[in-house]
């Protein structure tokens, strides 16, 4: 009890990650070894991409991660406000770059827990 305290009050210090975030990702992610990095950690939030004849096409976010996950930590991704967005959000949609946020944000998570450091 007293670690997973420790893992929240650490998460707590991401910007976009509350104490109900923080209570539901601890609760969530109960084994942090079957993840070798961030990456791996945000597959599921990221961008599907299809390709064929030398093209490439972006589609939808994925649907193989963990959907309770994916729906926390994507409003935790709309909860902030920055310069980078407020650019972002002029030369491409809404959606993209909340997705974008979404691995930013599941690849912090991922960092904090597994170092046990609290962000800075």
């Amino acid at each position: 009890m007293a670690k997973q305290n420790q893992h929240m009050l650490a998460l707590q210090a991401i910007p976009g990650i509350g104490p109900v975030t923080a209570t539901a990702l601890v609760s969530t992610v109960t084994d942090l070894s079957s993840f070798e990095s961030g990456r791996q950690f945000a597959a599921g939030l990221t961008p599907r991409q299809i390709g064929t004849g030398g093209k490439t096409r972006q589609l939808g976010t994925s649907k193989r991660g963990d959907p309770c996950m994916r729906a926390i930590l994507m409003h935790g991704a709309r909860s902030q406000r920055s310069g980078w967005i407020e650019r972002s959000l002029l030369h491409r949609p809404q959606w993209v770059v909340v997705a974008a946020l979404d691995n930013k944000l599941a690849r912090t998570v991922w960092a904090v827990l597994v170092t046990g450091k609290a962000f800075d």
